[in-house]
């Protein structure tokens, strides 16, 4: 079925979309498929008319198994070759069991066309109405886009809070690390610093160190002021008044011209000796005293509190030092002085010359067991004797004392140097001080050419001979004096020619830590050997010197050092004994 109608005016173009219109309402298109349709047609018409001409609507329903399509098509009347432009259609759906033919009647009843007037106001109502429900529909959308923004934008301002909170966190972690790892830097010095300062045992050395370990990191400057009396601390030259008061008060004092807010010290104005620098004066204090002020400038403009807190308990550990370094000091003087005032002064002997040398330590107090001794028998033999206290400091020394007493007394029969060491081996064995010393002695005898010696867990005498020959005398000697065991100690006898000289020593002269003893009496007795005739003929004094500097120059003797140089003179006649 096709429907034609032909257009030339608006009248014929309003009879034809009435037309069209009906007959859509007949096919059963929709209403609001109907009012797209119509006034898409309208439209058309519209321009047609303008065009001008003689125009063909046509109107047909397409039938098939799956629907129907009701399709309007619009073009000239009579079609030109030159007309290049198609005709238009649209198309809309139908049902499928449409009533054709009726549709067809109901579009040419002139009866129906003011009903298809008044129907075309309904689908326009109805239009109007899915309009509005669309527009509904729309508003409803836009405020769900609404609330939608509005949550993009509360998620962002969560974001952006969010962003803002962890980069905060992000600046305290940042802070609480730094401030960690400048706690764990101060600990670190604290700890290098103060095991620096306690393993020096020299209170000068410690004085000198504590500028060298705080400046610059710490402090500009650093002033140690000691204090040597009970009434150093009001003179001694200037000084600024916060060290007056932190050596009074014993607390630490802050002058400057602005508070120091630094924990556990007092403020005051500023030092009149330097206005302009702030100064921190802490006391270095005793379990007694005040021994004296650490006087500090800022390294900057002022100091942080922390720092401050690291600085003061430095300044406590420099004074635990500066106090143990100084009674060390003190024992060592009271031991060096003890041990000098027993060593004996040495005989004058016809036809022999003697020279002595006492060296104390140089580091720690390991001095106050190292001795000799000589002095003359009943018959006219001189004893010299060389021996080492195990131990050292007071105690060492006394007992050092004791021995030299006891050998003296054993002496006084004439006993032999085997015979003298073994009484002090028991002798010493019953005190049971848990001491114990090493000894060697020679016996001089004037009638006799020949040396009589003996030796208990001491390094070997060594004798030079008046050709340069230099002999060490190891014949099997003696144990230790004092230990848990019964021994006695044999004599051992050598010739003795005119211009020999026998050399008796402690083991602070030969012995290194770094190669041993023996490697030591090694090059004793090549000094030794290398010591001119003439010289220890006639200067035994310079030629213990000369015997010395070679050994002990080139180190720190970590044992205090005896020496004791027996010379027998050129000129002296002596009988020849067999030896023994």
């Amino acid at each position: 079925m096709t429907r034609t109608w032909y257009v030339r005016t608006t009248t014929d173009a309003a009879q034809a979309r009435i037309a069209t219109a009906r007959l859509a309402a007949g096919c059963a298109v929709a209403p609001v498929e109907r009012m797209r349709l119509v006034a898409a047609l309208t439209a058309q018409l519209r321009q047609c008319l303008t065009k001008g001409g003689d125009w063909q609507v046509a109107a047909d329903v397409a039938l098939s198994p799956g629907g129907g399509a009701f399709r309007v098509e619009v073009a000239p009347a009579k079609r030109r070759p030159e007309d290049r432009q198609p005709p238009w259609r649209a198309s809309v759906p139908c049902a499928e069991d449409v009533d054709v033919s009726g549709a067809e009647q109901a579009a040419d009843d002139p009866a129906t066309l003011a009903e298809a007037l008044f129907g075309a106001d309904e689908d326009a109502a109805l239009l109007l109405e899915r309009l509005d429900e669309q527009e509904a529909l729309v508003a409803f959308h836009r405020e769900e886009l609404h609330q939608t923004n509005q949550g993009v934008l509360a998620l962002h301002a969560e974001l952006d809070a969010a962003g803002r909170a962890q980069r905060e966190l992000f600046a305290a972690e940042q802070k609480a690390r730094k401030e960690a790892e400048n706690a764990r830097g101060r600990l670190t010095f604290l700890a290098d610093a103060s095991a620096a300062l306690t393993a020096s045992l020299n209170h000068e050395a410690i004085v000198r160190l504590l500028p060298a370990l705080l400046v610059p990191r710490y402090a500009r400057t650093v002033d140690v002021w000691l204090f040597d009396g009970a009434d150093d601390e009001l003179g001694g030259g200037p000084h600024p008044a916060a060290a007056v008061l932190a050596a009074r008060r014993g607390r630490p004092q802050y002058a400057a011209d602005h508070p120091g807010g630094l924990p556990g010290v007092d403020d005051q104005p500023p030092s009149a000796l330097d206005p302009g620098r702030p100064l921190l004066c802490i006391p270095l204090l005793t379990r007694r005293a005040s021994q004296g002020v650490l006087t500090l400038s800022p390294p900057d403009e002022r100091w942080d509190p922390d720092d401050a807190v690291m600085l003061i308990e430095l300044t406590r550990r420099a004074s635990i030092a500066l106090e143990n370094a100084r009674r060390f000091e003190h024992n060592r003087d009271i031991a060096e002085t003890l041990q000098r005032a027993l060593l004996t002064e040495l005989p004058t002997t016809p036809g022999l010359s003697l020279a002595a040398r006492y060296l104390p330590a140089t580091r720690g107090l390991n001095i106050g067991g190292d001795w000799y001794d000589a002095f003359r028998q009943p018959d006219g033999s001189l004893i010299t004797v060389i021996g080492d206290v195990t131990g050292h400091g007071l105690h060492a020394a006394v007992m050092m004392s004791q021995l030299r007493t006891a050998l003296r007394a054993y002496a006084v029969d004439g006993s032999s140097p085997g015979q003298l060491l073994t009484r002090l081996h028991q002798f010493l064995h019953r005190l049971r001080l848990d001491l114990y010393a090493t000894a060697a002695i020679a016996r001089f005898h004037p009638d006799e050419p020949t040396l009589t010696w003996a030796a208990a867990g001491h390094p070997p005498p060594v004798l030079r001979t008046p050709d340069g020959q230099v002999r060490t005398l190891d014949a099997k000697p003696g144990a230790m004096l004092g230990i848990p065991l019964k021994q006695e100690i044999r004599d051992h006898t050598v010739p003795l020619p005119p211009g020999s000289t026998l050399a008796l020593y402690t083991d602070g002269l030969v012995e290194r830590r770094s190669c041993g003893i023996d490697p030591g009496i090694g090059r004793l007795a090549e000094v030794l050997g290398g010591l001119g005739r003439t010289g220890l003929e006639e200067n035994l004094e310079a030629s213990a010197d000369r015997l010395l500097h070679p050994l002990l120059h080139d180190s720190e003797h970590e044992d205090d050092v005896c020496l004791l140089l027996c010379h027998v003179h050129s000129s002296a006649r002596r009988q020849r004994a067999p030896q023994s």
